[in-house]
């Protein structure tokens, strides 16, 4: 557990922090839409909403990291590995976990409109 917070940490926490809490966020209001059944199309378009914008959370990362990866070579003048890791690491890291995040939303979305579906032909 502590290597997960290790590579959080590595992306920048002040984007890879944030794009967690939209994941809690999001399983939150998944569990709620879960639980209620009913017209969850508020639900459902909050979810797409915050999944959209942990994936932008996570590009806007990814240029950060690669401007400081740019930083580094300039201040150092050469180009070594471990200058363009950290920037690279962050350019790597938060666009993954944005777009994991995205992708753990939609599933929650199809899911949510399944059941929608089946309530309500359930009724009729």
């Amino acid at each position: 557990m502590s290597s997960f917070f290790e590579k959080l940490n590595e992306g920048g926490p002040f984007f890879t922090y944030p794009i967690i809490v939209f994941l809690i966020i999001i399983i939150a209001l998944f569990v709620k839409g879960y639980i209620r059944k009913e017209n969850n199309k508020k639900i459902i378009s909050l979810i797409a909403s915050i999944a959209w914008f942990a994936v932008a959370w996570g590009f806007l990362g990814r240029t950060f990291g690669l401007i400081v990866a740019f930083d580094n070579i300039a201040a150092a003048g050469e180009l070594t590995p471990p200058l363009m890791a950290e920037g690279l690491k962050m350019a790597i890291l938060n666009p993954l976990l944005g777009i994991s995040v995205f992708l753990i939303a939609r599933l929650g979305i199809i899911i949510l409109t399944l059941l929608q579906k089946e309530n309500v032909e359930r009724v009729e």
